[in-house]
């Protein structure tokens, strides 16, 4: 299964394939563009009894070389991102492409191929901050085909913290998720906040954030612990913690460094993985701090040495101030590595249990976060038993949950609109 010639398809269709063929559910999703933890769930869906889908990419930034905005460098996964599932590319027409703009993604082909699909729902992952999204929204509407959508927020609070922001989403949204047939939310923090938004619980389904789970446990296992840390200059029995993530002010880089600073735990090490703005102050910050024997910067990593980083790591820290998951929680704990993140990530909800998987602390609160460093650095044994209970907490978090989850949801908005 492969890409599909867009006008081709949409003739096939309107040769009179009907709806619910063989008893699937003939599903059209739109993606902004080829996502790396998406992939294996399309794979999945595929395979699916009760599913017959079709991926539409309004662009394919991820699988085509180009430069990732929060890296700040240009990015290629060096996974596959368009095998084991049918895919079109929908042509983006917008004068200047990209995204983190409305104008970034217009796709007007949707409108035909929605229209003229026989699908049965119409699944949308591109946000409704582009003009794609509404384009179709109006398709699937004026045809009358369940359409799904959702947020991975799980609080109003904008990321720049501007009060008029939040004001003025609280209010948008009452109204904007109620264009959903059903809306689809990978937290139960964000199940919280669409139900505070007064959106009926019947109209939400969780469908788990979630990676290729079997990948990275395979991966993990692989690992040689001993022989990355040599590559990082790191001893066999120090402490290493790590920070994986854009080098973002939003993902608080600056908080792990002051603390493990503030900790001063002896024979431990930092790590960074990830690149960004902040990078240049980060290295000057720890030379000032009298840490740079201690830090290491090891810039962008691509997703196949990820595994390698996490297994020959001991803690993962994400102090983030906005993060709607940070599904880093997951692959760190499919890898063995527990976790310390503040209370505004998301993952912390389903995943992080106090104690036992992970900690919470209050974000930006540099000192409670020592405390925790000081407490856990130097308990060998606390480690290994808190990293066996991450890897055994998703057993159940995983991309089988995700995609039942989805069925559920189609199966839930087509009944709907068959009463």
């Amino acid at each position: 299964m492969t890409k599909l010639p867009l006008g081709r398809y949409c003739k096939a269709f309107l040769g009179g394939f009907g709806r619910m063929q063989g008893n699937k559910y003939r599903v059209l999703i739109v993606s902004s563009h080829p996502v790396q933890y998406a992939a294996p769930l399309y794979r999945l869906m595929a395979q699916h009894p009760k599913l017959d889908i079709l991926v539409a990419y309004c662009s394919l930034l991820g699988a085509e070389r180009g430069v990732d905005p929060g890296f700040g460098i240009e990015v290629e996964w060096d996974i596959p991102l368009l095998d084991g599932y049918p895919w079109v590319c929908v042509p983006n027409k917008s004068p200047k492409p990209g995204l983190g703009r409305f104008w970034g993604l217009v796709n007007p082909e949707l409108w035909r191929l929605i229209r003229s699909g026989g699908f049965d729902a119409v699944v949308i992952f591109t946000g409704y901050v582009y003009a794609t999204f509404w384009i179709a929204l109006m398709a699937a509407k004026s045809k009358g085909i369940p359409f799904l959508f959702g947020t991975d927020a799980h609080e109003i609070r904008p990321r720049d913290g501007k009060r008029w922001k939040a004001t003025l989403k609280k209010w948008l949204w009452r109204y904007l998720f109620r264009l959903a047939d059903v809306v689809i939310v990978p937290s139960s923090g964000s199940v919280n906040l669409m139900c505070k938004l007064g959106i009926s619980p019947e109209c939400i389904v969780l469908t788990p954030f979630v990676v290729d789970n079997d990948w990275w446990s395979q991966k993990a296992k692989e690992v040689d612990r001993e022989a990355v840390r040599r590559k990082w200059d790191i001893p066999s029995d120090s402490t290493v913690v790590l920070f994986c993530a854009k080098l973002q002010p939003w993902k608080r880089p600056q908080d792990a460094l002051r603390a493990f600073a503030k900790a001063n735990v002896p024979n431990s090490f930092l790590l960074f993985a990830g690149e960004g703005p902040l990078r240049k102050d980060l290295e000057d910050e720890a030379r000032a701090q009298g840490l740079a024997e201690q830090v290491r910067f090891l810039g962008f990593v691509n997703q196949s040495q990820l595994p390698g980083i996490y297994k020959a790591s001991d803690w993962l820290v994400l102090p983030s101030e906005s993060e709607p998951f940070g599904v880093v929680v997951n692959e760190a704990m499919l890898c063995g590595c527990p976790v310390i993140v503040s209370d505004r990530v998301g993952a912390r909800y389903d995943l992080v249990q106090e104690g036992e998987t992970g900690f919470i602390y209050p974000c930006g609160d540099v000192e409670a976060l020592a405390q925790i460093l000081r407490e856990v650095l130097p308990n060998r044994g606390r480690r290994l038993r808190m990293g066996e209970a991450a890897r055994k907490r998703m057993e159940t978090w995983s991309p089988r949950e995700n995609v039942e989850a989805f069925v559920q949801a189609v199966e839930r908005c087509v009944a709907q609109r068959a009463k």
